[in-house]
C-alpha cells in the first residue's frame, strides 16, 4: 500500500515498532498526545460513575453555554492496550465550542489486564450514566452520539449494539474512525506486511490481549468483535473513515456495506495513501482532509433537529 508522500517522509524520521509484551511498558510510560493548552473556552468536570470496579468519564461543556445540548460520548484508541480518555481532550476543546455541544470521554480498564467484557462494560456504564444524569451535566438525552478511534471505534459499533440490545439508551449515530471490528484477521489489508503505525503482528498482539482465552476460537462474541454480528439493522446512522493504507481497510469498508444492506445509513469515506491514526500526522494535507470529511459529517449530526 503506498503511503502518501508527506506522511511517509514523517514516519521515516520517527518510525513506530511492534506492540508486544516486551515494548508495551515502554510504549505506555511514553506520552501519547503532544502537550496542549487546554482552552479556556471549554469547562471539564470529572466523574466517577462506577466505584467497583471504577469507571470515570471526562465532561467538557462550552463555557456560558445554556439549557440541553446534544452530546457526543467519546472512546479512545491504543488497540485496547495503550490509551487514556486524555487523548479526548483537544477534540473536545475544538467541537465543544464549534458544535455547540457536550463531549464526554470515557476511561475504560485496558487489556491485558482486563480482558472483555471489562472495556466494553465500562463504556456502556459511561454511557447509561450519562443518560441517566442527563439533566445534572446538561445533555439532550434524544441527541446523544458515539464513536471513536481505532480500538475505539471498534468499542463504539459493539456500544451501538449493545444499546441497541439492551433498549435503554437511544442514540442519534455512530462515528468508527478506522474502526478495529474483526478479531480473525482474514482480509486481504488485515494480512498485508510492512503497515505502518499498526502492523498485524501489533493487531495480534491487540486481540490476544483482549479476547485472553476466546482469542483463536469461534466463541468470540458479537460485543467482543462486532464484525462478527449477524444482525446490524436498527443500528443508528453511521460515519466510517478509514486509510487505503490502514491494515482495517476491508474489514471497515465490509462493514460500512453491510450497515447500508441493514437498511442503517452508512457513509463510507476511504482515504488513499493514509495509514492507520492518519490524524496524527497534523499539519499534513491528507490529515486535514480526513478530518475535515469528519468534522463535516458529526456537525451534522449534532446540529440536526431534534
Amino acid at each position: 500500500m503506498e503511503l502518501d508522500a508527506e506522511v511517509a517522509a514523517l514516519i521515516a524520521e520517527i518510525p513506530i515498532g511492534t506492540f508486544d509484551a516486551e515494548s508495551l511498558p515502554v510504549i505506555r510510560s511514553l506520552s501519547l498526545a503532544a502537550p496542549v493548552e487546554l482552552s479556556d473556552a471549554v469547562v471539564r468536570e470529572e466523574h466517577v460513575v462506577q466505584a467497583s470496579p471504577e469507571v470515570r468519564v471526562r465532561v467538557h461543556r462550552p463555557v456560558g453555554a445554556e439549557g440541553l445540548l446534544p452530546c457526543f460520548y467519546s472512546i479512545h484508541g491504543g488497540g485496547f492496550v495503550i490509551g487514556s480518555y486524555d487523548m479526548d481532550d483537544p477534540r473536545f476543546d475544538a467541537w465543544c465550542p464549534k458544535f455547540g455541544c457536550v463531549g464526554v470521554s470515557v476511561e475504560y480498564r485496558l487489556a491485558p489486564e482486563t480482558t472483555y467484557p471489562g472495556a466494553i462494560e465500562d463504556c456502556y456504564t459511561g454511557l447509561k450514566w450519562v443518560h441517566d444524569h442527563h439533566g445534572e451535566i446538561g445533555v439532550d438525552p434524544d441527541r446523544i452520539g458515539i464513536g471513536g478511534v481505532s480500538a475505539g471505534g471498534g468499542l463504539a459499533a459493539a456500544l451501538a449494539l449493545m444499546a441497541r440490545d439492551r433498549g435503554e439508551i437511544p442514540l442519534r449515530f455512530q462515528l468508527l474512525d478506522c474502526p478495529m471490528l474483526d478479531d480473525r484477521q482474514e482480509t486481504p489489508s488485515s494480512r498485508l506486511d510492512g503497515l505502518e503505525i499498526w502492523n498485524r503482528h501489533s493487531n495480534t498482539f491487540g486481540w490476544q490481549s483482549y479476547l485472553g482465552d476466546l482469542y483463536g476460537t469461534d466463541d468470540v462474541p458479537t460485543y467482543a468483535a462486532p464484525a462478527r454480528a449477524h444482525d446490524l439493522s436498527g443500528l443508528p446512522p453511521a460515519l466510517v473513515c478509514v486509510g487505503a493504507a490502514d491494515g482495517f481497510r476491508d474489514e471497515d469498508i465490509i462493514y460500512a456495506m453491510r450497515l447500508n444492506q441493514a437498511g442503517v445509513p452508512a457513509e463510507l469515506h476511504v482515504f488513499p495513501g493514509a495509514p492507520h491514526g492518519v490524524m496524527m500526522f497534523t499539519g499534513t494535507a491528507i490529515a486535514e482532509r480526513y478530518n475535515a470529511a469528519i468534522e463535516d459529517w458529526v456537525g451534522r449530526q449534532l446540529r440536526a433537529a431534534p
